[in-house]
């Protein structure tokens, strides 16, 4: 609770501190005299027609700080904190500008967007030390907003990122995926959302993300090592998820969402409010999700594949001269059933394998949308403080983070109430970073970073031990314009983390886990450059230096890991991982055509995997579990690996057909030991070469004051090859067929004839062939065999028909 009380003390002592904000001046925009004290004001136009855009927004990430345009195209602030900041200027239908707005004193700014359906330019905040335009960015970064989410079939957040170069996702199921970038998850990737990163149960294969896509702002996808801003865990990239943005100034704007998976009945309501009165900034939202089996034509319904999913959040913040300060309050629950694929002679699912209970699935068990016993139940609680607060000419920033992660398991039909495994995580997270005014083209950050951490097992089983883990990292970032056409980017960073791993107990007073102390201390950091020739062309280079702490699991598991079949030992012995990567970038945008490509290498020590041992007499090591049942035992080594890969995007949009787009997505990356492992040299869980096409028409022109706008009609091809080389060691995984999956969808805003938006609507059709198919990395393909027809494992997802309405709503304050 103190944890709790000193982030509401920082929140509330900041609102005391509120002053009207200052004058400031521009030299690089005009000036005028007749304007507020402090305020920022101009016109957004079309830059072909010269037609003022209403709604047009317009963003400072730094000081959380936008608006958007009245029917005359006008906007203003009446406070705003003096400085350089970069600004986002953007409009549906329009190429955005991003550029830095140097605030001083009585400040005009005018922006003129042109027509076009290709958005090349970004603002990101993921890996830097404040926002900062894409392009300038040495190492590689993906964007996602809103507009796509809503395009997107997709049953969770993670699915829906995947469109993205290079990311992947290991599933267990349509309600949990794990982010895998260039052939590395689990601990290997760090998740922030609201600028804390998310600390749930990371270290397990059927642990998800607990976010749901629904309350998702933006999201950014950074590729490649990132310790030197997020420290450990960050060794194969980052998901940046934005849940919360503050409402536009002067407004309060809300939007109410209703989604409908056909395959599985998925039923989705979301309904979300902002805005910005005085200074004064709030917003909520809550969304709730129930789905049924889904089917795919191999094995009809898949029994327990079910879930239900509510979540909530609300934010308050205010806006001076000083800076802000703005507390976030979320909670997350999920049920979910857990998938075991048991079937009879016939191919029917079973109900309760393995118990007294044991039945074949009715046809009414596979209709309800109450999950069965195994299944699981998440709930995530996160307070979330973020402050910045103006220090002269410079900036200090302060987020502080409280989250409570609770995961049970419910494993007994016979006690379907009783959690067998019940994981309670408390995580405190802080960043703190003073960033310094610019001088000589150099801009530097100066910050410490960490987390408190503890783990308690509240069930009657544990895999892992109760711990406590203490981090603390300081790290200095700088950039160097190097005139007009380059930008130099680096920093350093250490790092240190203590584990206190508890001993604890068996049910017959034995020791089931040694208690162990242990300290790791690491270096990281990195340098890359962009390089402009032109207006068009962009190359870029980084080498950077990340590590990872080996995790509880890693160290001290010692159990069977549920739904996979394996006795699990940790190895107290294991040290970090490091790595090198080397990341190369070239993109050329013309009118016509946009193409890029990112090449990689990286090199990292003491790669952690898991071991299968064998026993004395030379077979499999196996362990009783109970009930007469033996798992393999594995256990945790290490040693060194290299992944190298690529990714290209090409999108062509020939003249004078500009209205149709032929975007295109290539993803490969191999990963390989340096020795073999069982005769196996391939690392585990690496996603085969993907090409993902879209042949895509935009109908009308954006700002054509029509009852129809921003219509979109798509084509899409996602090709997967067959993965020929998995890691079989220990029969870990066996190869994987490749499969054509055909997708189409449409959309529309529909509009009142003074051109407002009242609803939107998207619709997509996935898998139209009806596809039976089965990712490399989804988990249900080890499932049980079905005997009936002699394939193992369930399949993913058939022909799945999707409707999402969204219904927007606006109020203006005075």
């Amino acid at each position: 609770m103190r944890v709790l009380y000193l982030l509401i003390f920082v929140f509330t002592s900041s609102l005391l501190w509120g002053q009207p904000a200052k004058q400031g001046n521009v030299p690089a925009y005009k000036t005028d005299s007749t304007l507020a004290n402090g305020s920022l004001r101009g016109t957004i136009t079309d830059a072909v027609s010269g037609v003022p855009l209403a709604g047009a927004t317009i963003y400072f990430p730094d000081l959380k700080l936008g608006t958007s345009s009245d029917e005359k195209g006008n906007y203003h602030f009446d406070q705003i904190v003096e400085g350089a900041y970069i600004a986002a200027v953007s409009y549906q239908g329009y190429a955005s500008i991003v550029k830095t707005v140097s605030i001083q004193q009585h400040t005009v700014a005018d922006f003129a967007l042109s027509p076009s359906v290709v958005e090349n330019e970004n603002v990101v905040i993921t890996g830097v030390s404040k926002a900062t335009e894409l392009r300038k960015t040495p190492i590689p970064i993906s964007v996602v907003r809103k507009p796509e989410l809503y395009r997107s079939s997709a049953t969770n957040i993670i699915e829906a990122l995947t469109r993205k170069s290079g990311v992947s996702s290991l599933s267990t199921g349509p309600a949990i995926s794990k982010p895998i970038i260039r052939g590395m998850g689990y601990n290997r990737i760090i998740t922030m959302n609201d600028g804390v990163r998310q600390e749930g149960q990371q270290w397990g294969d059927e642990h998800g993300i607990e976010i749901d896509e629904y309350s998702v702002q933006k999201a950014e996808i950074l590729r490649g090592p990132a310790s030197l801003m997020y420290g450990s865990d960050a060794l194969g990239g980052v998901i940046n998820i934005l849940t919360n943005t503050p409402g536009p100034k002067g407004s309060i704007k809300a939007n109410v969402v209703v989604s409908n998976n056909l395959n599985n009945h998925l039923w989705g309501l979301h309904g979300d409010v902002a805005g910005n009165v005085d200074g004064f900034s709030f917003s909520a939202y809550g969304s709730k999700k129930s789905a049924g089996d889904y089917q795919n034509k191999y094995d009809g319904y898949v029994l327990n594949s079910r879930f239900n999913e509510m979540n909530a959040g609300i934010s308050a913040g205010i806006h001076r001269k000083w800076g802000y300060s703005q507390l976030i309050l979320s909670n997350f629950d999920q049920h979910t059933g857990i998938i075991e694929g048991d079937r009879n002679d016939e191919g029917k699912f079973i109900l309760y394998a393995g118990s007294p209970l044991e039945r074949v699935a009715t046809d009414d068990d596979l209709q309800s949308r109450s999950v069965f016993v195994p299944n699981q139940r998440i709930r995530h609680l996160k307070l979330v403080s973020s402050n910045s607060v103006k220090l002269g000419n410079n900036r200090l920033s302060a987020v502080l983070g409280y989250q409570r992660n609770q995961r049970q398991e419910f494993g007994d039909p016979e006690m379907p109430e009783e959690a067998e495994g019940w994981f309670d995580l408390g995580s405190f997270t802080y960043n703190a970073a003073m960033h310094f005014s610019e001088k000589k083209d150099w801009n530097t950050t100066v910050g410490l970073s960490g987390m408190v951490q503890n783990n308690r097992n509240k069930g009657e089983e544990a895999i892992i031990p109760d711990y406590n883990l203490l981090d603390a990292g300081v790290f200095v970032l700088s950039q160097k314009k190097l005139g007009n056409t380059a930008m130099l980017s680096g920093g350093i960073r250490f790092d240190n983390r203590n584990l206190d791993l508890q001993e604890m107990q068996d049910g017959n007073g034995g020791i089931k886990f040694s208690a162990l102390q242990r300290n790791f201390s690491n270096v990281s950091g990195s340098v890359g450059i962009s390089y402009f020739p032109s207006s068009s062309t962009t190359l870029k280079a980084n080498v950077s230096r990340a590590f990872r702490a080996p995790n509880p699991a890693e160290l001290a598991s010692n159990g069977e890991h549920e739904g996979t079949g394996r006795y699990e030992l940790g190895r107290s012995d294991l040290n970090s991982e490091t790595s090198w990567q080397f990341d190369l970038g070239a993109s050329f945008n013309t009118e016509h055509l946009n193409l890029g490509i990112t090449p990689f290498v990286s090199v990292v020590e003491q790669f952690i995997y898991l071991e299968k041992l064998q026993s004395q007499s030379g077979g499999d090591s196996l362990t009783d579990v109970g009930n007469g049942d033996m798992a393999t035992t594995y256990q945790y080594n290490q040693q060194h690996a290299t992944l190298a890969g690529f990714e290209v995007n090409l999108d062509i949009h020939p003249h004078p057909l500009d209205w149709l787009h032929f975007e295109n997505t290539l993803s490969y990356v191999k990963g390989w030991f340096a020795t073999e492992v069982d005769y196996s040299k391939n690392l585990p869980q690496i996603p085969p070469f993907r090409l993902l096409s879209e042949l895509r028409a935009e109908l009308g022109k954006p700002n054509q004051q029509k009852l129809l706008a921003n219509t979109y009609v798509k084509l899409e091809m996602d090709y997967n090859a067959a993965q020929k080389n998995p890691f079989t060691g220990y029969n870990t995984e066996t190869s994987t067929g490749g499969y054509t999956l055909f997708n189409a969808g449409m959309g529309t805003d529909f509009k009142t004839k003074k051109g407002k938006t009242v609803a939107s609507l998207f619709l997509s059709l996935n898998n139209i062939g009806d596809v039976a198919y089965q990712s490399h990395l989804s988990r249900l393909k080890y499932t049980a065999e079905n005997m009936a027809t002699g394939r193992t494992g369930v399949y993913n997802m058939g022909r799945n028909f999707t409707v999402r309405a969204v219904v927007p709503l606006e109020w203006t304050v005075k």
